[in-house]
């Protein structure tokens, strides 16, 4: 571990010293603050991801998809089957390699996108961060990120 890389305070088992609870409580009122925005959507946080990624870049294939959402298709594969039986997406396999299976919007799936488009700014009106400040979270959640998955 380099000098500069932030420890608790002398090995300190304090909970209030842990980064990882820091997280882990952000992450949880984050998410609690999202269920009813997205109930109104009838959709789950998990199925929200997958969505926004959707609405991102239509047709994309499985793993491209769990790449993006850093799940593995064991966990992707009952979001899609979910979302697929309310009509969202459909699955289909690709014409030039059988192996592989590419997600795709229905029209309502899409047309979605519309009523959802006001749940970003909702989210970032309860976090109450300055542009500065939501730019630095998420280079640093994101360097985080990096960091524990290269260790």
């Amino acid at each position: 571990m380099s000098p500069a890389a932030a420890e608790p305070a002398d090995g300190s088992l304090l909970l209030d010293d842990q980064l990882c609870f820091a997280l882990y409580a952000a992450s949880r009122a984050v998410t609690a603050r999202y269920r009813p925005l997205l109930d109104e959507l009838g959709l789950t946080y998990p199925q929200y991801l997958v969505m926004l990624v959707l609405w991102e870049q239509d047709s994309i294939s499985v793993r491209e998809l769990g790449a993006a959402l850093q799940l593995e298709s064991s966990t992707l594969s009952p979001l899609l089957k979910r979302l697929e039986a309310n009509g969202l997406l459909r699955r289909e396999r690709r014409l030039d390699d059988e192996r592989s299976v590419a997600i795709r919007l229905t029209d309502t799936g899409a047309l979605m996108r519309e009523r959802a488009a006001a749940v970003p700014l909702a989210i970032g009106n309860a976090m109450g961060l300055t542009p500065d400040q939501d730019a630095l979270a998420k280079q640093l959640l994101r360097l985080i990120t990096a960091n524990v998955a290269a260790g």
